[in-house]
């Protein structure tokens, strides 16, 4: 299928690896010029040299920490008002209740909440002027049904899907959509982190940890980058403007709801 979204630009933080880099592949593959950013400028020139070699698109890196000012400064700076916004950043740590002080909680909103209103907020006016645009924000299956350890990504995380359901209802008039993908347990680095520390806890090994959780998933495994992004890249093509507000879920059919 072609997406209709061959030339445009697309801003991705934490484009690096995992999901991120899922979401720019497929955006490339589509024929979208890319700027990625991450905090780590060698992983990233890494991705972005390997996509530029792959699909042939232009890609321009923007190495910089996105819970900041100053990283979301320079994740802007090379294409102000690109076409297409997609917001990413790694999750808090897992943990209880009791051991969460203020300061877990900012940092929580800063980087999974306030970080990705604010890029949206300086991109979507030049996307209302052009009269077309596409934001697509990584957030989690906890946002529909909250994790227990992950309490903190569950806060943050809501909040920014209480934003977004008023907004892209505000904006949508104007050719602009913007939609969340809540992904399941995917094999990444964020994966294999919690379960190593699930591991630890429990006096198993990852692989034993990785078992169950696979056994737990109606599609017995974990999700890929590829097929994340490909959702992703549907998400912003030209094929999915009657798409608004909408919490997509990834997770293999984990979430048993019927809505």
């Amino acid at each position: 299928m072609d997406l209709g979204i061959s030339g445009k630009w697309a801003v991705i933080s934490a484009g690096s690896k995992g999901l991120g880099r899922g979401c720019a592949e497929a955006l490339a593959e589509a024929g979208v010029n890319l700027v990625i950013g991450a905090r780590g400028k060698d992983a990233l020139d890494a991705a972005a040299d390997a996509i530029r070699s792959e699909f042939g698109v232009k890609v321009v890196t923007a190495p910089g920490d996105v819970t900041t000012d100053e990283g979301r400064d320079a994740l802007l700076e090379p294409v102000p008002f690109p076409d297409i916004l997609v917001t990413n950043a790694g999750g808090p740590p897992p943990g209880l209740w009791s051991d969460w002080s203020r300061k877990d909680f900012i940092a929580a909103l800063d980087a999974n909440m306030l970080a990705p209103i604010d890029l949206m907020k300086r991109v979507l006016p030049s996307m209302i002027d052009k009269r077309w645009g596409r934001v697509v924000n990584i957030t989690s299956m906890s946002v529909r049904a909250p994790i227990g350890v992950l309490g903190l990504s569950n806060s943050a995380r809501t909040g920014l899907t209480g934003y977004v359901a008023g907004t892209s209802r505000q904006v949508a008039e104007h050719g602009v959509t913007i939609n969340n993908l809540l992904p399941g347990i995917h094999d990444t680095d964020r994966a294999s982190a919690l379960d190593c520390a699930a591991a630890a806890k429990d006096g198993q090994s990852p692989e034993e940890v990785r078992k169950q959780r696979e056994d737990s998933i109606p599609a017995k495994r974990y999700g890929t980058a590829a097929e994340f992004g490909s959702a992703c890249a549907f998400l912003c093509s030209v094929h999915a403007g009657y798409i608004v507000g909408q919490n997509v879920l990834l997770d293999g059919g984990t979430t048993n709801i019927t809505m």
